[in-house]
């Protein structure tokens, strides 16, 4: 099997067990927020549940970004 073979097959690997966890974290935090708002409408707990983890999403890929750019990491695949 070629490295580059390899490499795929853990990247997708990797990609398939953080959508899992991406998925038990969505159920954690929607059953927060039913939990802190509960009279909210419906409608209105989604979108403010969409907005507070899409500014934690920019926030942590910003940072992660940063330190990928600190340590040297590229798109290079070679």
């Amino acid at each position: 099997m070629s490295k580059e073979v390899l490499r795929t097959i853990i990247e997708l690997a990797t990609a398939a067990f953080g959508l899992v966890a991406a998925l038990a974290w969505n159920a954690a935090i929607q059953a927060l927020f039913e939990a802190v708002l509960p009279q909210a409408g419906d409608l209105v707990a989604k979108f403010a549940y969409a907005i507070v983890v899409t500014i934690i999403a920019v926030v942590v890929i910003m940072r992660l970004g940063r330190l990928a750019e600190r340590m040297g990491l590229g798109e290079d695949r070679s």
